[in-house]
């Protein structure tokens, strides 16, 4: 029942993910983040398989974080969202594929744009306005859909994912409850309250 959400404005992506770990019917943590901070102006929300999502965040971070290091300059957000896709794809072809759904979102502080990426566990990206995985999809892709605005601010943004969070919790059979909300752009990652 994990829900995440990401929102491009002007300037700005914001991700939010709900916090709660659960399997099957039972709720393990409350309070779990699933958003990864990959570098100062990149961060990734994860979904899926509990073990494959921790895992593969990790490795992501990691890998990014070393290329920061031996090159010294980050990743911009379009090269690393073509470095979570082959990983994907090769891990597809092997004996232990990773069953992870991402939301990446940037600021490239070289163009000054938000970037954000949308992938999937079969390794397909697509660089999108706005995207939602899991099953509050089936109720927030609507209504960004409608209500999105490339042009808009940073607090009707936020207006706007409080809109689907709160379409979510009043449809879903089962609500995922509290949910972390960060922001990226040109002044790096902060998380906001909504």
């Amino acid at each position: 029942m994990e829900t995440s959400f990401a929102i491009t404005g002007k300037g700005y992506v914001i991700v939010a993910a709900d916090t709660t770990a659960a399997r099957s019917i039972v709720k393990m943590q409350i309070d779990q983040d699933k958003i990864k901070e990959l570098s100062p102006h990149l961060l990734m929300a994860y979904s899926g398989e509990p073990g494959d999502t921790v895992q593969f965040a990790e490795y992501v971070e990691r890998n990014i974080r070393l290329y920061q290091i031996r090159n010294l300059y980050p990743l911009r957000p379009a090269a690393a969202a073509s470095w979570i896709r082959r990983s994907l794809a090769e891990s597809l072809r092997s004996r232990n594929p990773y069953s992870v759904n991402l939301l990446l979102g940037g600021y490239d502080t070289s163009s000054h744009t938000p970037n954000l990426y949308w992938i999937d566990y079969l390794g397909t990206v697509v660089e999108v306005p706005f995207a939602a995985h899991g099953y509050g999809s089936y109720f927030a892709l609507s209504l960004l859909d409608r209500y999105h605005d490339p042009e808009a601010s940073l607090e009707e943004g936020l207006a706007n994912l409080k809109r689907c969070i709160d379409e979510v919790a009043k449809r879903l059979v089962v609500n995922p409850g509290k949910y972390k909300v960060k922001v990226v752009d040109k002044d790096g990652i902060r998380e906001v309250e909504i």
